[in-house]
């Protein structure tokens, strides 16, 4: 045989949406039976596979996903930020225990500099027929975060470079699970040449037939399971070198839909609920949510946020409630249903000038209903802002705790780790900041809730 196919599969960003997930399963087991005995295959996955607002992952805490990939026949996968910042220590130390696949990542340690036990920084993988392929990946740097977890981000691309180089002369090809987003990886194209294939993600950006860019090619499959991704590359053995590369994408909608999709559906969903499905707190009292006014589920957890960050006030939006708040028993999957976001609590020291520019531009009429996606936000629309401890008379003179708002003076205001990147609030991503890990802004209200029964 002098040249030979190899047939490469991938998914990413799927952020637990599992309505797509029965067809992907059922077309890649189709396609590992067709390939099976005949050709080299292999099926990857690129990071976020799990989002802790599905209902399934958060009852799991991502091990239900471990099992869908198990399940699906994957052979790597690489971890995206989902994996990486939405779980505590432990929880993503324990999340693969059961993985059938490898995952690989390249730049990520432990505190200590120590590479966990459940990741390869890089793995060499051999065909039946000799084939070597170096398999490399990066996780994008969301350094604060890691390391209040725990953990340790290297510089993705110089952290690519140098394990490019240990390998280069044990393989003949170079595939690279990227979880860094669509410029880096076009700067990996320019700076890392023996890299033959990145496969993409993090931005959710799709190429339908591939995108060659400094003779690398760049494979990537959207996000939600809108695709299946498939690279296809020809290897001469005589002369030992790939001699084409190319790319596709199947759509979701054109492929077969399982005949008990309905029932897997549902299966997952039950799980999710059966597990969430415990007592944390007896509420006092009916909280109503209202995306567009104050609203007693607001001001309750206006107060939550405050008692647990002690800080002197408090900013957020109202889009964020998405269910009212029943009076008695309040479970984990009623929190979950309310505050289903990813979204960690934060705390910003600002300057009185600094604040009163915050409430300035809280202000924009877009805002309200402003559908935002990404940011950790998995509501509909943003809502009206929201303030404890930090009014503004009619005459536009703003106070914190009863206070009339000093320009040089530092306020501690506590929000939500979305606004820190810093598309809504500019200062807000140069400011120094508090986050509070591994809690979610629904943990916040378990702990409040909790606390009020005392």
């Amino acid at each position: 045989m002098l040249r030979e196919t190899i047939h490469i599969y991938h998914t990413n960003d799927l952020h637990s949406h599992l309505e797509n997930w029965p067809t992907i399963h059922q077309f890649l087991s189709a396609r590992q039976k067709m390939h099976e005995g005949h050709d080299s295959y292999l099926i990857l996955d690129i990071g976020d596979h799990i989002d802790r607002s599905n209902i399934f992952t958060e009852g799991t805490l991502g091990k239900g996903n471990v099992e869908l990939l198990n399940e699906a026949g994957y052979d790597y996968v690489t971890i995206g930020n989902n994996e990486g910042i939405t779980l505590s220590h432990e929880e993503l130390d324990e999340m693969y225990t059961d993985a059938n696949f490898d995952v690989v990542v390249s730049n990520f340690t432990d505190k200590n500099g120590i590479i966990p036990s459940w990741i390869l920084p890089y793995k060499i993988h051999k065909t039946s027929s000799g084939i070597r392929i170096g398999l490399v990946a990066a996780t994008a740097d969301f350094g604060i975060y890691y390391e209040k977890l725990g953990w340790h981000i290297q510089q993705p691309i110089n952290r690519l470079k140098e394990v490019c180089e240990e390998i280069r002369d044990k393989v003949d090809i170079i595939l690279c699970m990227s979880h860094l987003g669509i410029s880096q990886d076009e700067i990996i194209t320019e700076q890392i040449p023996q890299i033959d294939v990145i496969f993409g993600s993090h931005t959710h950006h799709f190429f339908d037939e591939g995108k060659v860019l400094n003779g690398t090619l760049q494979a990537a499959a959207g996000k939600y399971g809108a695709y299946v991704g498939k690279v296809t590359i020809e290897f001469d053995h005589s002369v030992r070198e790939i001699t084409s590369k190319q790319a596709v994408l199947y759509p979701i909608e054109s492929l077969e839909i399982p005949q008990n999709n309905a029932e897997q559906l549902a299966f997952w969903q039950q799980i999710g609920k059966t597990k969430l499905d415990y007592p944390l707190f007896i509420n006092q009292t009916f909280l109503k949510r209202d995306w567009f006014e104050p609203s007693s589920m607001s001001g309750f957890f206006g107060e939550a946020l405050l008692a647990f960050t002690g800080a002197d006030c408090a900013m957020y939006p109202a889009g964020i409630f998405l269910t009212d708040l029943q009076e008695g028993i309040i479970t984990a999957g009623d929190l979950h249903r309310l505050l289903p976001h990813p979204i960690n609590p934060c705390v910003i020291s600002l300057t009185g000038a600094e604040l009163l520019e915050a409430v300035e531009l809280s202000k924009n009429e877009k805002w309200p209903l402003l559908e935002v996606k990404g940011l950790g936000f998995r509501g509909k629309y943003l809502g009206a802002m929201q303030f404890q401890q930090l009014f503004e008379d009619v005459e536009g003179d703003v106070y914190v705790k009863g206070e009339l708002v000093q320009l040089e003076k530092i306020y501690h205001l506590a929000t939500l780790d979305m606004f820190t990147f810093g598309y809504f609030f500019p200062s807000f991503k140069f400011a120094k900041k508090q986050y509070f890990m591994p809690e979610f802004i629904r943990d916040v209200l378990k702990w409040y809730g909790q606390r009020q029964e005392k």
